[in-house]
C-alpha cells in the first residue's frame, strides 16, 4: 500500500520532499527513499499547502522529461507558505527535453563528417543540436544575393548556382534571410538547374509587410540550410530524419565521442498556467539549469515569417492582394490589417495566468526559442490561456545559448494591451539581477529581454551582452493603440481594421534601472541597446550604462525611442556610443514628451531634442573617449548591472576605482597649472590597497606631483592628489594641447587592477592680425599665418526645434560688401561629432550671436560634407541648408554679388566646385564682418585649424 509522506510529516512541520532522477513513482520521497518529480507533484497536491510550508528538494543529475512538466491551480501554495522546488543545497538538477546521441563513428562518403543513429525517442523535426553546452550550427551555404532573383512564387537563380538541383533531399532544405529588423526563414519545395519553387503560405507571408525578402532595408546574408551537401564548415550538422541518423562535422581538437551531445525532443519544459477564475499562485522554483529544447513550427510550411522582436505571421487568410509581393513588398493597406494576427514564439518556460511566482538562481541553456515566457499571448502558452501574470520575480539567473529571446513579458494581441478581462493584465514582473548572454541566436530579430504590454515592469541590475539585436525592448504597437491612435497608422489603413481605442494601454510605470548593456546591435540594425514603442505613461529609464562598440554598422544607437514613444523620463544613465539616440517621428506618429535630466555622453552627441519641441533635455555632460569621467558617472558605471555582491570578480570595464582629473583652464607658454584628480573608492565593503599613480604628459609638456598617494582607500572613500602641468616655452601650432594620462593602480581582493584616463588643456600663440569673438568660451589662435580656434560650442542651427547660435570666430570686422571673395583652407577638424563645424562665415556683427542678421556660413564637417548654411528670416539663427561630399583639408569660398552669396568648395585651391545656386541671407547688410567660424556640436571642446584666410574686394 502506498504510504502518505505528506501525513507522515506533520501537520505543523515544514513538508520536505526529496526527489531524484532515478526516483520512483511509489516512492516516499525522503532522503533514502527519492521520489519522481511526478510522484513529488502528486504528493504536493495531495498536502494542504496553505498552512504549512513545503519544499521539494531536487538533487543534482538529469532529469529526462518525456513531456513537459505542468503546474496549474492544484500545484499552488499561500501567501504565507508558498511551495518551492529547489535545488538541493551544492547541487546542479537539469530538467532536460532532450536525449543524448551516441555512437559516433566517421562517415566513409564525408570526410571529417561524423554519424550516429538518431535516438530511439528522437524527434526527427528537432531544429537543433547542442554540443557541449554549445548550439551547432545547421549546415547550410550562403548565397551571392546577385546570383538570385525573387518572384512571387520562387526564387530565379543563376548558372553558377545550377549544382544546388542535385541536392538529394530539396523538400528539407530552407533559405533563410537576415535583414533589417526581420530574420526570415521560408521553406523550399523543389530546385530545379535555374529556380527553386518556395512553399506556401510561408514565401507569401515573407514577401509582404516590411523589411521584407524582395524589398529589405538591409541586404544582409543570405542561406540555403539543412542539406547533408552544405556539411563543409566545422560545427555545422544535418538530421536526416529518412534515414534517422545525425551528420557533424567536429570543432578543430573536438573528439565527438567524448563530447556531450544532445537532439531535444520537446518544446517546453515548465508550463506554469492556471486559467483566470483559478490561476495557479504562490510557486518558487530555485538552482535549476533548464535545457534541451526545439521549435518546430519554422519547418512546417508556415516557415517563420519574422515581423518584429519574436512576433510572426501564419496563415493564408489574410487579405491579402493577389500583387502584394510587388504592391505590398514595402507595406501596404491590406497588410494592416494582420497586424493582429502576429504570433508570439513560445518558451521552454511558461507562466501565465498565474501570481506570486518566483523563478530564481536559474540557468536556462540549449533552449530553441525563448527561454521564458510571461504572459504572452495565448497561442505562445502550451496551456492555452494567455496574460494574466502578476507579481512575477526572475532573479539571479543566467539566460545563455538560446535561440530566441531570454526573457519576452506581456503579450501582443487585442486583449494585451485592451483586455476584455482585467483578470488579464500583466503586471508587477521583477526581471532583477541576472545574466543575459548570447541569445537570440538563431532568431536574430529578438530582444535579450522584451517587455511589450506590461504594467509596473521593473528590469533592473541586469546585465546584458553580446546580442545580434536589441539589448532591453519594451512596449509594441507602434503607438497605433494609444488613446486618439496614431495619424500615421490612420494614413496606412490600419482603423479599417481594428478600433481608435480612447483609453490607455496597459504599458505604463516601467522602470528600466541600473542595468549593463553592451556589445549589443552586433549584426542587425534599427534597433538600440534600450529601445521603446508607444506610449508608457510614468516610466523612467535610469542609472543605467550603455556601452556599444566603437565601429557601428548604420542604424544602432544607445536609446531609440521609436513609433508612438512618449511619457518617459530618462535620468542619470551613461552612454557610451558614437550614436547615442535615434528618435523617430516620421509622419506624426506623436513620438516626444520625453524629459531628460542628469545623463552622460562619451564618444558621441546627446541628440535628445526632438523636432516637434516636446523633449525637456537639462544637465546632459558629453565627454570624448578616453577623457576623465566625473565621479558620479564612474559611480553609475560601476554600479549598473548585477548587484555588486553577486559578481564572480572584477570588471575592467566598471572599475572600482573612480579616478576624476580637472585641469584649471588654459595656461600661457612656459607656465604651469594645476591638475587635480579626484580619487574615490566606489565599491562597498572592500578596501582598495596599493595605491599608485604614474602621469604623463603630451610631448613637450611637463608634469609633475604635488602631493603624494595614498596607500588605500577604504569603503567609500575618497582623497585629493594635485599635480602640476607645464606648458613649452615655444609653440610651433597656433594651438597646442597638452594631455595628462594618468594610470592609476590598485589592489581589491587580492587582485591587481588598474585604469588609465586622461585630461587636457591648451595654450595659444596671440591671435594679431584679426579679431576674435566667442558665444561660448574658447581658444583663439594665430602662427604663421596659421589660425586654430577651439571650444565646446553646442551648435549653429535654428531650425527642427533647435536654437543654437554657439561658436568662436576669428575675423575681420567689416570687410565684405558686394562683390567681395571670401577664402579659406579648412586643414583639419577634430571629429567631435558627425556635425561639428569649420568654415567661414559672413554676418552683419559676428560679436551679436543670436541677433545678427546677414547669417551665412560654409563649413567642413567630419561626417556629413562641406556645408551651406544660411539665415533665410533674419531671425539670427541658422535655418536653411544644403551640403556636398567632402571632407577637410579643403578649400571654402564664399563670393558676394548684391545681397546674394555664391558658394564653393575646392580640393586643391585652382578648381572650385559650386554648392549649388547663390542664396540670399535676409537682412544683408552693406558691409559685413568675414571671418573663420567654429562649433564643436558638443559639449566636449574640438578644435580645428585654418590657413589661408583670405578677404578680396
Amino acid at each position: 500500500m502506498l504510504g502518505d509522506p505528506a501525513a507522515a510529516a506533520g501537520k505543523d512541520r515544514t513538508l520536505t520532499l526529496y526527489v531524484s532522477p532515478d526516483g520512483k513513482g511509489t516512492a516516499w520521497c525522503q532522503p533514502r527513499v527519492p521520489c519522481s518529480l511526478e510522484r513529488a507533484q502528486e504528493v504536493v497536491r495531495g498536502a494542504d499547502g496553505h498552512d504549512r510550508d513545503i519544499v521539494v528538494q531536487l538533487a543534482g543529475g538529469t532529469y529526462r522529461l518525456t513531456e513537459p512538466l505542468r503546474f496549474d491551480a492544484r500545484d499552488s501554495g499561500s501567501t504565507d507558505h508558498p511551495i518551492t522546488w529547489a535545488a538541493a543545497p551544492g547541487e546542479t538538477p537539469v530538467i532536460s527535453g532532450a536525449s543524448p546521441v551516441t555512437g559516433w563513428t566517421e562517415s566513409t562518403a564525408m570526410p571529417g563528417v561524423w554519424e550516429a543513429p538518431a535516438p530511439a525517442d528522437a524527434n526527427l523535426e528537432a531544429r537543433q543540436l547542442y554540443v557541449d553546452g554549445r548550439l551547432a550550427t545547421r549546415a547550410r551555404t550562403e548565397l551571392p544575393r546577385d546570383a538570385v532573383g525573387f518572384t512571387a512564387d520562387g526564387v530565379d537563380l543563376a548558372d553558377s548556382l545550377a549544382w544546388l538541383a542535385d541536392i538529394e533531399q530539396p523538400y528539407r532544405t530552407e533559405l533563410e534571410f537576415v535583414g533589417s529588423f526581420t530574420h526570415r526563414r521560408s521553406p523550399i519545395a523543389d530546385i530545379t538547374a535555374d529556380r527553386i519553387a518556395m512553399v506556401q503560405p510561408a514565401w507569401d507571408n515573407n514577401t509582404w509587410g516590411w523589411d521584407t525578402v524582395q524589398h529589405t532595408f538591409r541586404a544582409g546574408p543570405l542561406f540555403i540550410v539543412n542539406a547533408r551537401e552544405f556539411l563543409d564548415e566545422q560545427g555545422e550538422w544535418y538530421l536526416d530524419r529518412e534515414a534517422g541518423k545525425v551528420y557533424y562535422k567536429p570543432l578543430e581538437g573536438q573528439d565527438v565521442n567524448e563530447a556531450s551531445v544532445e537532439l531535444p525532443r520537446l518544446e517546453t519544459l515548465l508550463e506554469i498556467g492556471g486559467t483566470y477564475d483559478e490561476p495557479v499562485h504562490d510557486l518558487r522554483f530555485s538552482g535549476i539549469r533548464f535545457t534541451g529544447t526545439t521549435w518546430t513550427a519554422p519547418g512546417t510550411d508556415e516557415g517563420y515569417a519574422s515581423q518584429q522582436t519574436g512576433a510572426y505571421l501564419v496563415g493564408g487568410d489574410h487579405d491579402r492582394p493577389s500583387d502584394a509581393f510587388v504592391t505590398c513588398a514595402e507595406g501596404c493597406r491590406e497588410f494592416e490589417g494582420a497586424r493582429n494576427t502576429f504570433l508570439q514564439m513560445p518558451a521552454a518556460v511558461q507562466v501565465s495566468a498565474a501570481h506570486h511566482i518566483e523563478l530564481s538562481d536559474n540557468v536556462y541553456t540549449g533552449i530553441g526559442s525563448v527561454g521564458l515566457g510571461i504572459g504572452n499571448d495565448a497561442n505562445a502558452h502550451a496551456t492555452g490561456v494567455g496574460l494574466g501574470a502578476s507579481d512575477i520575480v526572475v532573479t539571479r539567473s543566467q539566460f545563455h545559448e538560446t535561440s530566441g529571446q531570454a526573457i519576452v513579458a506581456g503579450g501582443i494581441a487585442l486583449d494585451s494591451h485592451h483586455p476584455s478581462d482585467e483578470r488579464m493584465i500583466v503586471e508587477d514582473v521583477t526581471i532583477s539581477d541576472n545574466l543575459v548572454d548570447d541569445v537570440a541566436i538563431e532568431y536574430k530579430d529578438g530582444a535579450g529581454i522584451l517587455a511589450t504590454y506590461v504594467t509596473r515592469a521593473s528590469i533592473i541590475r541586469n546585465e546584458v551582452r553580446n546580442l545580434p539585436y536589441s539589448g532591453i525592448n519594451t512596449g509594441y504597437g507602434w503607438g497605433a493603440h494609444d488613446p486618439g491612435g496614431s495619424p500615421e497608422y490612420l494614413e496606412r489603413g490600419l482603423y479599417d481594421y481594428q478600433p481608435i481605442y480612447d483609453t490607455p494601454t496597459t504599458l505604463a510605470d516601467n522602470h528600466i534601472a541600473f542595468n549593463y548593456i553592451h556589445d549589443v546591435m552586433l549584426e542587425m540594425n534599427d534597433g538600440a541597446a534600450f529601445y521603446n514603442l508607444s506610449a508608457a505613461p510614468g516610466s523612467m529609464l535610469e542609472g543605467n550604462y550603455i556601452r556599444l562598440p566603437d565601429d557601428p554598422p548604420t542604424g544602432r544607437a544607445a536609446v531609440y525611442f521609436d513609433e508612438g514613444s512618449r511619457y518617459w523620463t530618462v535620468n542619470g544613465n551613461v552612454f557610451d556610443a558614437a550614436h547615442t539616440q535615434f528618435f523617430n517621428q516620421r509622419s506624426n506618429n506623436h513620438t516626444g514628451d520625453v524629459t531628460y535630466t542628469g545623463n552622460w555622453v562619451i564618444g558621441g552627441h546627446a541628440n535628445f531634442a526632438d523636432g516637434r519641441g516636446t523633449n525637456t533635455v537639462t544637465g546632459t555632460v558629453e565627454l570624448a573617449r578616453g577623457e576623465s569621467v566625473p565621479t558620479d558617472a564612474a559611480r553609475v558605471v560601476y554600479n549598473a548591472g548585477i548587484s555588486p555582491a553577486l559578481r564572480s570578480g572584477a570588471d575592467p570595464d566598471r572599475p572600482e576605482l573612480a579616478v576624476d582629473i580637472t585641469v584649471d583652464g588654459a595656461v600661457a607658454p612656459g607656465s604651469a597649472i594645476a591638475v587635480e584628480a579626484a580619487l574615490t573608492n566606489l565599491a562597498e565593503g572592500v578596501d582598495l590597497t596599493d595605491l599608485s599613480l604614474t602621469a604623463t604628459a603630451s610631448e613637450g609638456w611637463a608634469v609633475e606631483p604635488v602631493d603624494e598617494v595614498p596607500d588605500s582607500l577604504e569603503p567609500g572613500g575618497s582623497a585629493q592628489v594635485e599635480l602640476q602641468l607645464t606648458a613649452p616655452d615655444v609653440l610651433t601650432e597656433p594651438i597646442e594641447v597638452g594631455t595628462v594620462e594618468m594610470a592609476a593602480g590598485y589592489t581589491v581582493s587580492g587582485d591587481r587592477a588598474s585604469r588609465t584616463v586622461n585630461a587636457s588643456t591648451a595654450v595659444a600663440a596671440p591671435v594679431t592680425g584679426l579679431r576674435t569673438f566667442g558665444s561660448v568660451p574658447g581658444l583663439f589662435g594665430e602662427l604663421d599665418g596659421a589660425y586654430a580656434v577651439r571650444n565646446a560650442g553646442a551648435d549653429i542651427w535654428g531650425a527642427g526645434g533647435q536654437r543654437d547660435d554657439e561658436y568662436g570666430t576669428v575675423y575681420a570686422p567689416d570687410a565684405v560688401q558686394d562683390g567681395s571673395v571670401v577664402t579659406v583652407r579648412v586643414d583639419a577638424v577634430d571629429p567631435v561629432n558627425p556635425w561639428t563645424k569649420a568654415g567661414l562665415v559672413l554676418r552683419n556683427d559676428v560679436t551679436q550671436p543670436e541677433e545678427a542678421a546677414g547669417y551665412v556660413a560654409l563649413v567642413a564637417t567630419p561626417d556629413n560634407g562641406v556645408s551651406l548654411q544660411w539665415d533665410s528670416d533674419g531671425d539670427g539663427f541658422l535655418d536653411q541648408g544644403r551640403q556636398q561630399a567632402a571632407s577637410a583639408p579643403v578649400w571654402l569660398r564664399l563670393s558676394r554679388t548684391g545681397d546674394q552669396v555664391t558658394a564653393s568648395y575646392s580640393a586643391n585651391g585652382t578648381d572650385w566646385t559650386p554648392l549649388g545656386a547663390p542664396v540670399t541671407a535676409a537682412g544683408t547688410a552693406s558691409t559685413q564682418d568675414a571671418g573663420m567660424i567654429f562649433t564643436a556640436h558638443s559639449a566636449s571642446v574640438g578644435q580645428a585649424q585654418f590657413s589661408e584666410f583670405t578677404v578680396e574686394g
